[in-house]
């Protein structure tokens, strides 16, 4: 397909009342065309007939992330990810096990692993459970996805730590919503179902407390705000008593100002021979120094993956003139490659319903995920794509992180992902992308564009990521049929 009819739209377009950007020398450089004024939404898309504006994207809520997450993942998935271990005292010996029963657990705990399906540790468990058992006790900040076995393994650290002889408060779990506590508090439980004399409390909205009477249950588990209440404001947990502090979902804690505050009055309140143990999806500049605010002395394990993620995906771009022309190299991409499911990434949730109602009238068995549903029907979309009930998944950004289906072969970014200033978001890309090539397998990837604009955030992804993306025509069977999965 030709770009100049672009350059034509653009340059007929100049004198309108549109919002403009103009471009830098080098994404002109990268497009073809001489640096013009680039007219038009955030994605390029051009029409005389419409008034374009800035639409923002469908917002992805961190903690309804984590939670959905949570939900699909019921065991732990296999990971290949490399750990990378930072010790506190790098003279320490590094051990790691390969089994639960190198753990030396007690013989109720070890049944309840087994029960739920444990046969061996996962990648990071395997690292990790030495650290949260260790005599003396160490501290630990743990980047770790939904899926890895990190809810199981902070548990396991739990439940083996409490003395059931002593009725108080031992631990404290920290989550940011009262959903993601239930989940946790949930695996405690089972695990911890042959432990009979251990009790779990719920520290979230709803559940009242005696004021001055001090809770008897071992292990508590809750919100900032109503720990914090619990055991500044009504006293029924003795913070000087607490010997384990966890904080899960670090990375979703910062992100609301209140949760930050309140975890850290907290955490000062502990006694300095408190373990504190603190887990993160991600390892941003903002949590190091919330980190080191909370935990001091830390062993530190990291999971990197961005590299496997690009070399395992094929990355290409249609050029395309618009919507309809998406759709057509859509047509297109799936009647010639073999694929077993794919993901179609747009911008905002009206092209995403817009694009599966088009589908769906072309016998196409295709499934809608955007943000106004709610996260359990969130999950049993993504469980009926999981299961093979839909070929196709529509959605927005809300299906961009942590989303493994292993039969995902091809993502779509039917629109390019951008920020809040018409750049591109790369973060955004990557995760994205990511959706395919999972479990060591090959992906594919292709990006639709359709403007002079959306060449140059392409080029900006391309730099970014020290990649080459190379252009693919849908039209050319036979260039297609060379390109397999």
């Amino acid at each position: 397909m030709s770009r100049d009819p672009w350059a034509l739209s653009i340059r007929a377009q100049e004198n309108a009342s549109f919002p403009t950007r103009q471009l830098d020398s080098s994404e002109a450089t990268a497009s073809g065309f001489d640096t013009i004024s680039v007219q038009g939404d955030v994605n390029g898309n051009l029409d005389p007939e419409e008034t374009y504006r800035w639409e923002e994207g469908d917002k992805v809520d961190p903690a309804e992330q984590s939670l959905l997450q949570k939900l699909l993942r019921r065991v732990v998935v296999n990971c290949n990810d490399q750990v990378e271990v930072l010790q506190s005292d790098p003279t320490s010996p590094l051990s790691s096990v390969k089994s639960f029963e190198e753990l030396r657990l007690k013989p109720e705990l070890l049944k309840g692993v087994y029960t739920m399906g444990f046969n061996r540790p996962s990648r990071i468990q395997e690292t990790a459970l030495p650290m949260l058992l260790a005599h003396p006790p160490q501290n630990l900040i743990a980047q770790s996805q939904s899926g890895t076995g990190k809810t199981a393994a902070f548990s396991l650290a739990m439940l083996s730590h409490v003395d059931p002889n002593n009725k108080w408060t031992q631990c404290l779990c920290v989550a940011p919503t009262y959903e993601l506590a239930l989940q946790i508090g949930q695996v405690i439980e089972q695990m911890g179902q042959f432990c009979l004399d251990v009790k779990v409390a719920y520290a979230i909205r709803g559940n009242r407390v005696e004021r001055g009477v001090k809770l008897q249950e071992q292990i508590v588990i809750g919100t900032p705000g109503t720990l914090l209440d619990w055991c500044t404001k009504h006293k029924v947990i003795d913070l000087k008593k607490i010997s384990m502090f966890v904080l899960d979902e670090a990375d979703v804690m910062i992100a609301t100002q209140g949760f930050r505050d309140q975890s850290i009055r907290i955490q000062r309140a502990l006694s300095k021979d408190c373990q504190m143990l603190l887990f993160s999806a991600t390892f941003e500049e903002s949590l190091w120094e919330f980190a080191e605010r909370v935990i001091p002395e830390p062993n530190i394990i990291r999971l990197r993956r961005e590299e496997e993620t690009l070399d395992n995906i094929k990355q290409f771009y249609v050029s395309c003139k618009n919507k309809e022309d998406k759709l057509e190299a859509l047509y297109n991409l799936y009647g010639t490659l073999t694929v077993a499911q794919a993901i179609v990434f747009c911008h905002t949730r009206a092209t995403a319903a817009w694009l599966s109602s088009v589908l769906k009238q072309e016998g196409h068995q295709v499934a809608l995920l955007s943000g106004e549903l709610t996260v359990e029907q969130r999950a049993a979309v993504i469980e009926r794509f999981r299961t093979g009930k839909e070929k196709v998944l529509v959605t927005t950004n809300v299906c961009s992180r942590g989303i493994d289906v292993e039969q995902v072969s091809l993502v779509v970014n039917f629109d390019l992902p951008v920020n809040m200033e018409g750049k591109a978001d790369h973060d955004t890309y990557l995760h994205r992308i990511g959706r395919s090539g999972r479990f060591g397998k090959r992906g594919f990837a292709v990006n639709m564009v359709d403007s002079r604009l959306a060449v140059g955030i392409l080029h900006q992804i391309e730099q970014h990521f020290h990649r080459k993306i190379l252009e693919l025509n849908t039209t050319n069977v036979g260039e297609m049929e060379k390109i397999q999965l």
